[in-house]
């Protein structure tokens, strides 16, 4: 089985069958990508396909220094970016009352920890769901963010203390409960 960054360099030389291995490997999850960050699933599959359109003419200056993976983030990454900016009024960004696709197993558990994300700050979030969502490496998060390896550790460390923080608040106050003022 070839690599990404082999059927890249393939494609660079004009194979379109190492590009479509790409595609079919990466589609879902850039699809995924956005669709957990946007509400929109129409908006979500467009922006995957401009993300492949990029790659595809952006295919010339591609130089494998970092994992496929990485790169094809990148560009979604700016994708979501422009998005952000040019559409907050018309699209509702992140917006966790619309799971894709809820556990069957546990939906409460689901809505629960989409409404516990939505809490995060922004950049707690993101590196959170990079991690977490798109299994992507500390050093592939830090190259996306354009953050050393070791601040990407603080940040999900501080993203999940907060995460885990939120998840066990009390249901009613939805406040964290802390050791010895359980009864106040």
């Amino acid at each position: 089985m070839m690599t990404d960054e082999q059927l890249m360099l393939d494609f660079q030389r004009g194979s379109k069958a190492a590009f479509t291995e790409l595609f079919e490997r990466y589609r879902e999850a850039v699809f995924g990508y956005f669709r957990r960050r946007l509400a929109d699933a129409a908006r979500a599959e467009e922006l995957a396909q401009e993300t492949f359109m990029a790659v595809l003419r952006a295919v010339t200056r591609y130089e494998p220094r970092a994992t496929f993976r990485t790169y094809l983030y990148g560009i979604a990454s700016i994708q979501l970016m422009a998005e952000r900016r040019k559409g907050a009024q018309r699209t509702a960004i992140f917006d966790l009352s619309t799971p894709d696709p809820p556990d069957p197993r546990d939906p409460q558990a689901v809505t629960e920890i989409r409404r516990a994300l939505e809490k995060l700050g922004p950049e707690d979030r993101e590196v959170l769901m990079l991690r977490e969502y798109e299994q992507l490496s500390y050093a592939e998060i830090a190259a996306l963010q354009r953050a050393p390896v070791n601040t990407v550790r603080s940040r999900l460390f501080r993203a999940r203390q907060a995460l885990k923080e939120l998840l066990i608040a009390r249901p009613e106050s939805r406040t964290p409960v802390r050791k010895g003022f359980e009864h106040e």
